[in-house]
């Protein structure tokens, strides 16, 4: 009898604030959906460092005859045979460096035609502006700085890039996108923690007599209590509900099918239906316990006969 007066109270409370409750759902819902999202963008970020960290190359651009008459980094007139094979054994002998590729000015003209070929000023290029290259992999991406030193500002180099900076640029952009999320979940929350204490507040006015009745027949306060607290829970569950939904429609028809981003960004390693699972059972757990135990805590006050 216990259990179904208690199950009773919350169909009868849920009833009772229907909009309230509604509005419960749909913040709590909306809220969680953005917790999910900026943990998935968390691991997407994070794989996307893994996949392209190891495929970046450092590369030392090295002086052409073009670049001795305009560029002051090459002052000393474009590399010689022996500057190009110096810097290769040197290369050959950093204990960080895994592997070193040569790229001829011709190989590096075939290359830019083929990515601008269309533009106008490639029709005007010739090989022998184009610049020879050692493009260098490393066996820790991290240690770029090492390169830099040991080759800036010798004879016959034009420059060393690391390409690990264009991508540190990328995922610095996708990290404040991650945080704003956060932010407007943060927000979100606070205002799904308020509704939750109103509703509680409301239904707890509402039914005032009767909790009264059954605190003085000698009613336990934790059996007064758990209708107006698994209402809270019950509304919270159903809108943590909603944001795994969210979460699996948006991997399924985003990422999977429908866009199918994976398929039209082969370039982009995305997390897959593991990651976004494994939020599921947090988010779920998140919507019954964090309006619990705000309407617990907003009863204390408000049950007191």
């Amino acid at each position: 009898m216990r259990a179904q007066f208690v199950f009773q109270e919350i169909g009868v409370g849920l009833r009772r604030n229907l909009t309230m409750t509604f509005a419960v759902i749909v913040s709590v819902g909306l809220s969680l959906a953005l917790f999910g999202g900026s943990l998935l963008m968390s691991d997407q970020v994070n794989q996307m460092k893994g996949y392209w960290y190891d495929k970046v190359n450092v590369s030392i651009f090295l002086c052409n005859k073009s670049d001795a008459e305009s560029d002051p980094n090459c002052a000393k007139g474009a590399v010689t045979t022996e500057q190009k094979q110096q810097i290769k054994n040197d290369l050959d002998k950093m204990s960080v460096v895994d592997e070193v590729l040569y790229e001829s000015q011709d190989e590096a003209y075939k290359h830019y035609k083929e990515q601008f070929g269309d533009s106008p000023l490639a029709s005007s290029l010739t090989p022998d502006q184009m610049q020879e290259s050692y493009r260098i992999k490393l066996k820790d991406p991290e240690k770029y700085q090492v390169i830099a030193t040991a080759f800036n500002g010798r004879a016959g180099v034009q420059s060393v890039q690391d390409q690990k900076g264009i991508l540190d640029n990328l995922f610095k952009l996708l990290g404040y996108l991650n945080w704003a999320a956060r932010g407007v979940m943060l927000v979100m929350l606070v205002v799904a923690l308020l509704l939750i204490v109103n509703t509680v507040r409301v239904s707890a006015f509402s039914r005032r007599r009767e909790t009264g009745i059954m605190r003085l027949v000698g009613a336990s306060g934790f059996y007064i209590q758990a209708p107006f607290i698994m209402e809270a829970a019950v509304a919270g569950l159903v809108g943590g509900t909603i944001a795994c939904s969210f979460l699996v429609l948006g991997q399924y028809f985003v990422i999977d099918n429908g866009m199918a981003l994976s398929e039209k960004l082969p370039l982009i390693n995305f997390v897959g239906w593991d990651a976004v699972l494994t939020k599921l059972p947090l988010i779920l757990a998140a919507s019954f316990l964090m309006p619990a135990l705000a309407a617990f805590f907003a009863l204390r006050k408000y049950l007191k006969v």
